[in-house]
């Protein structure tokens, strides 16, 4: 089983300082990480409210958590519904907040859903373990929007620079046979792009991927309810830290917090993000694009 290793580790502890008998709320649980580290700096004396869509991962973590704390809510959610999560257990406010935005190492190599290009997996790129028919995937994007539909996507949830000759590409690929796997949609963009573009530090599909992945699971519209929702729940002095791993999500955040201070409501606690450090990147490649930004609620 691949070992998931959270990112920013001690940073965000460190940053979110959450007292002895405070409420946390973490909004992407992954493998519990985040979670069990506050636990064990506060010997447990934390009511943890854990939020993921992904079945698994809080499967991983309950046994860790109930362990460490005897005050544990899991729930299979998107954290863009924490209020009524809160509701529901009758909790009006909590001490910290956290939402780490990055996919974890088993939900990208174990999860069998195509989230990496580095294996050929169905085309799902859902955090959704088993979608239904009415579920929006990968499969469906590539098979039944149009052009400019696909366009847009990739230009807006990508930034990628070839998004024109890419959307042709999927289009004139899927009238001769429909994507299927990931290995349809890396040769898609393989052929779409220049091989002058095949020899940059990322894989030419990167961007793709995370575009197609993002407009399957509406990250940016459930970011920014996130971050409303979560900071009207924060108590006064509390603190809500967000870890982001590429610009778009970055500038939500960064546009979110600083709205905050300038009105008052909100004290800086990161002037600019922090990032991993060399040993964190060399340990952890996949930290390298991390951002770390904090904010403190005032009122």
């Amino acid at each position: 089983m691949t070992v998931h290793i959270p990112v920013l580790l001690q940073e965000t502890i460190n940053n979110l300082n959450v007292p002895r008998g405070g409420t946390f709320l973490d909004g992407t649980l992954g493998s519990g990480g985040h979670s069990a580290a506050l636990a064990k700096q506060v010997s447990g004396q934390i009511t943890i409210i854990g939020l993921d869509q992904d079945e698994e991962a809080l499967e991983r973590s309950r046994d860790m958590l109930f362990g460490l704390s005897d005050k544990v809510f899991l729930r299979q959610v998107n954290f863009r519904l924490l209020d009524e999560v809160l509701e529901g257990l009758g909790i009006q406010s909590v001490d910290a907040i956290l939402l780490d935005l990055g996919l974890s190492s088993n939900q990208l190599e174990e999860s069998g859903r195509g989230f990496s290009f580095q294996k050929d997996e169905p085309l799902l790129m859902t955090m959704i373990r088993q979608p239904g028919e009415n579920d929006l995937t990968a499969e469906k994007i590539l098979n039944t929007f149009s052009e400019e539909a696909l366009e847009l996507i990739l230009r807006g949830f990508g930034e990628e620079r070839y998004s024109k000759k890419i959307a042709r590409e999927i289009v004139e690929r899927r009238e001769k046979k429909s994507f299927k796997t990931t290995s349809d949609l890396l040769e898609a963009v393989r052929a779409a792009t220049p091989a002058s573009y095949h020899r940059g530090k990322i894989n030419p599909a990167t961007r793709t991927f995370q575009a197609i992945r993002i407009a399957v699971n509406e990250e940016l519209t459930a970011l920014e309810e996130g971050l409303e929702k979560g900071f009207k729940i924060l108590k006064p002095g509390g603190r809500f830290a967000v870890i982001s791993f590429h610009s778009l999500e970055d500038r939500i955040v960064k546009n979110f917090f600083r709205d905050k201070a300038q009105k008052g409501l909100g004290k800086l606690i990161t002037k600019k993000p922090i990032v991993p450090t060399e040993e964190e990147k060399q340990r952890n490649p996949r930290s390298r694009s991390a951002k770390l930004r904090v904010i403190e609620k005032i009122k």
